[in-house]
């Protein structure tokens, strides 16, 4: 028996994840919420439920800011992305922001409800084309950060001055090397990244910086 939150602004909507959410699980509580305040006092008050659908454009939500937000005040509560969104990119960022899925609001009921007893059971849910998509993101993922992980950290010093756009004396300079040394370790940063030129090299610069942001490295 589970114990579900639904929040968004739109009280028809609601009235059809309520539907969905009946037709797909045996629900012990339904809790409704129509603003980002509202499901933080619903949840406070009621403890570890089994689920939260969330809506990006609610009141108070601000995009997936909402969502990081409950993720940490309440990160024991799976929380389900139900929107208008369809962009690929936002479904892949918001499960990287820790949502237990994402189901856009033209899903036909049917499809939502196997959506729902997929995160519930604990899985992660996308639509099969963008999970199809997260996959194959995946693994390059993987490989670029394999690529990296074969830099030393001077070699990883000057991938990084790369992609700032800094010419090799400045390099030089920074680091107290000779612009030969540079040389040297741009060709070595070259062959273990196997790229043939320093603009290929500051795309993997460029994915380095945006994954040390993303964990705050």
């Amino acid at each position: 028996m589970s114990r579900i939150l639904i929040a968004d602004d739109h009280p028809l909507v609601r009235d059809a994840l309520r539907s969905a959410v009946l037709y797909s699980c045996q629900a012990q509580e339904i809790h409704e919420a129509g603003c980002l305040d509202d499901v933080v006092t619903t949840l406070a008050a009621k403890g570890e439920l089994d689920l939260v659908l969330l809506d990006l454009n609610m009141p108070g939500m601000n995009g997936l800011t909402g969502l990081v937000a409950l993720r940490r005040q309440f990160p024991a509560i799976p929380i389900a992305v139900v929107s208008a969104h369809e962009d690929r990119k936002v479904m892949l960022e918001a499960v990287r922001c820790g949502a237990a899925g994402f189901i856009p609001k033209s899903t036909p009921r049917d499809a939502i409800a196997g959506a729902l007893r997929r995160i519930l059971a604990g899985e992660v849910y996308l639509p099969e084309s963008v999970e199809e998509d997260a996959a194959a993101e995946d693994d390059e993922t993987a490989e670029i950060a394999r690529r990296l992980s074969t830099l030393t950290a001077q070699q990883l010093r000057v991938l990084e001055m790369l992609g700032t756009g800094k010419l090799n004396k400045e390099i030089a300079f920074e680091l107290n090397i000779t612009e030969t040394t540079v040389k040297a370790h741009v060709s070595a940063i070259l062959q273990k990244l196997k790229v043939y030129s320093r603009t290929q090299a500051v795309v993997f610069a460029n994915r380095l910086q945006l994954e040390k942001a993303r964990f705050g490295i």
